[in-house]
């Protein structure tokens, strides 16, 4: 205002501003993003060395370096592609599936986790609201030849075509799969950040049987058998488990709502499109459930290392059958341990480890069916 300059008590130096800084903004922002991957585990890095298809512009990286290098007379700084291994482990090793120490032998610790590592900087978890996805561009290819059900085929913008990504665009097109290109960024966030390779297939959720008409049409055929998952978490074996039950002639597998895995892209792929055929149920509680089964004239037979009856012993398996697997861990809860009429064991070498939960189910099965298919 006029004449303010002039007034008593005014200000003779500028008004300090805003203190540099982010205050501790960008700190918090990173916060449960994860860790950053070495550059040694980064594909878009000239010092890749992942096991990973390497991409082409990191192999332009890597040429332009050698050749940089051979002109200084240096040794060039780049990575060895396929010497490190950039995926998590698959599966577990010695892993207890149907009881404290497995199927009949003796238990052991799960190496770590599965499936592929996390881009630096992103959550690992997508967004809730956003659609299931099915990444990497082998386990869309696979899945796509497996006939698993899909409703879009994402593709990056810019992505580095390959024979296995003409294959999969022609494949998800004579199948009538409506195919999206969308920026890597937004697959980026689709995917909760996950190295998707460019491609990423969207699958509806699974239709599961009601419990109640899965036990009806089993007893229905000659020879009934269902089988049961306590706290199976892979999903993984989850759809070995449903491709071993279509092998062996199973008429359904259900498995509980909670702490277990259901029926996801991964597990669709595992099952070769079993689960297209073998009917799934989820039970609210998987003691009641068995209770019924026995109810309604099955025999509950519960996979456990320390079982009372050999597995070439099992005289109740030529007829109705419920055989349950436990979880990867623990085996056998004591509730659905205690629901079970027998509890069985897979004979093993005893220097030899155990087996996992899809393995010991197949196995089981396939004796099932030996006995069955003897009877007849």
């Amino acid at each position: 205002m006029a004449g303010n300059s002039q007034r008593r008590g005014r200000r003779l130096t500028p008004k300090a501003g805003a203190p540099k800084g982010s205050g501790g903004k960008n700190k918090d922002s990173l916060a449960g993003r994860g860790r950053t991957l070495p550059a040694d585990e980064r594909p878009w890095h000239k010092a890749y060395s992942g096991t990973e298809k390497l991409p082409q512009r990191t192999a332009w990286k890597q040429d332009k370096e050698r050749r940089a290098a051979a002109e200084e007379g240096r040794a060039p700084k780049i990575g060895q592609p396929g010497t490190k291994d950039t995926t998590w482990g698959k599966g577990t090793r010695g892993v207890s599936a149907t009881g404290r120490g497995g199927a009949g032998g003796r238990g052991g610790k799960p190496t770590g986790r599965s499936g592929p590592r996390v881009a630096p900087g992103r959550k690992s978890n997508p967004a809730k609201d956003s659609p299931e996805l099915l990444v990497g561009r082998n386990p869309v290819l696979e899945s796509l030849r497996a006939h698993v059900p899909a409703t879009a085929l994402y593709t990056a913008q810019g992505i580095d075509v390959d024979d296995r990504v003409n294959e999969i665009v022609r494949t998800a097109a004579d199948r009538g799969i409506a195919i999206l290109e969308v920026s890597r960024a937004e697959l980026d966030r689709m995917t909760g950040g996950v190295l998707h390779q460019g491609v990423g297939l969207q699958v509806p959720p699974f239709a599961y049987e009601p419990f109640e008409d899965l036990v009806a049409a089993a007893l229905e055929q000659p020879a009934p058998l269902l089988v049961a998952l306590d706290g199976v978490t892979d999903p993984r074996n989850l759809g070995a488990v449903i491709r071993s039950a279509a092998a062996f002639g199973a008429q359904g597998v259900f498995v509980p709502e909670r702490r277990a895995a259901g029926i996801t892209a991964t597990a669709w792929r595992t099952s070769a499109g079993a689960a297209a055929r073998v009917p799934v149920a989820q039970v609210t509680n998987l003691t009641r459930s068995l209770k019924a089964c026995q109810d309604a004239g099955f025999m509950v037979v519960g996979l456990d290392a320390d079982g009372d009856t050999d597995l070439y012993d099992l005289e109740a398996a030529v007829g109705p059958l419920v055989v349950v697997v436990g979880s990867e861990g623990r085996g056998l809860s004591r509730l659905v341990g205690e629901t079970c009429d027998l509890t069985v064991s897979i004979p093993m070498i005893s220097d030899v480890e155990s087996l996992n939960a899809s393995v010991a189910a197949a196995v089981t099965l396939a004796e099932v069916a030996r006995r069955r298919a003897a009877e007849v």
